[in-house]
């Protein structure tokens, strides 16, 4: 099996254990958790000078726990858990953290030993993308279900949406919106989307949430602008759970989700499916790893690896 040659060719796994109250965690090697910052953010010029070491220590890197990617990778990947109501996020002690999709791209960038996830959306040559279960990360294979890895892109309001609000999300779920969502890499979630003139609005809208949905939101705002330059948007991403929350408060009038909604949250919210995508597994372009079972990414993740 590929994955996870660099330790398994030559069987020297370094486990670090730390006592966590009554339970006992696997981490990582001992380096991760003294890792720092500027570490990952230069481009070593002494590690790409280097041969990938098959023996050396796997760096996990994943988002915050506002992230609404977090979320949904952690589900699917069985390292977010739930029993009896409960609900446990076993990510390793150790791993990298970070509160956007740029800072985990540059994190993997700037190590030959580190593995992450992003939007499908975001990828690119900055990193490698590897397959899961032997599929790749596509559009195709996002839409005929071959690969796993995927949630949607979901709108939020609170139901007490401005008539400028409402236009908007006419737009974004429109034929040229939706064309707008497949030209950023997303899979557009209307089919038979209908087509959209303008109506000449002008106002505020005010968005939040999601770092993953904010590339294409920003490209459907500067094209609405086109059609009503009257029209002023704010911007602000900091992650989904940002996002539901601005927008059932009323801050904000649309909130950004990359995940599926909590019934709790389901409950109180207006939600527009604008877009699906998938989560790519990311590595070091030196990484020589292609391919990866769902299982060793629960293992690495989880710090069993």
């Amino acid at each position: 099996m590929p994955m996870l040659s660099w330790n398994r060719k030559k069987e020297r796994r370094r486990i670090c254990e730390m006592n966590l109250g009554n339970k006992t965690k696997k981490i990582i090697g001992c380096a991760v958790a003294v890792l720092t910052m500027m570490t990952l953010t230069s481009c070593s010029s002494t590690d790409s000078a280097k041969e990938f070491g098959p023996d050396q220590d796997i760096v996990v890197v994943a988002r915050d726990t506002a992230s609404g990617t977090r979320t949904a990778f952690h589900e699917l990947m069985n390292v977010k858990v739930k029993a009896n109501d409960t609900e446990t996020d076993n990510l390793v002690v150790g791993a990298l953290e970070f509160d956007s999709t740029d800072k985990v791209v540059t994190a993997v960038e700037g190590n030959m030993y580190a593995i992450g996830y992003i939007s499908m959306g975001s990828v690119s040559d900055r990193i490698k993308t590897v397959e899961v279960d032997g599929v790749a990360p596509t559009v195709e294979n996002v839409k005929n279900g071959e690969y796993k890895v995927a949630r949607p892109f979901i709108l939020v309001t609170n139901g007490q949406e401005s008539e400028i609000t409402r236009d908007f999300l006419s737009f974004v779920m429109s034929a040229q919106g939706q064309q707008i969502v497949e030209e950023k890499g997303f899979i557009k979630s209307a089919e038979d989307a209908l087509e959209y003139t303008g109506t000449g609005k002008s106002g505020t809208v005010k968005v939040a949430g999601s770092t993953s949905v904010q590339p294409v939101m920003e490209k459907l705002q500067e094209e609405y602008r086109k059609l009503h330059p009257d029209v002023v948007f704010e911007l602000q991403a900091q992650g989904s759970s940002q996002g539901i929350k601005a927008a059932t408060d009323g801050t904000y009038d649309i909130g950004m989700s990359s995940r599926e909604l909590k019934d709790s949250e389901a409950d109180k919210l207006k939600s527009y499916v604008m877009a699906l995508d998938g989560i790519a597994v990311i590595v070091n372009s030196q990484n020589p790893v292609d391919d990866i079972s769902s299982d060793d990414i629960t293992r690495i993740f989880t710090g069993e690896v």
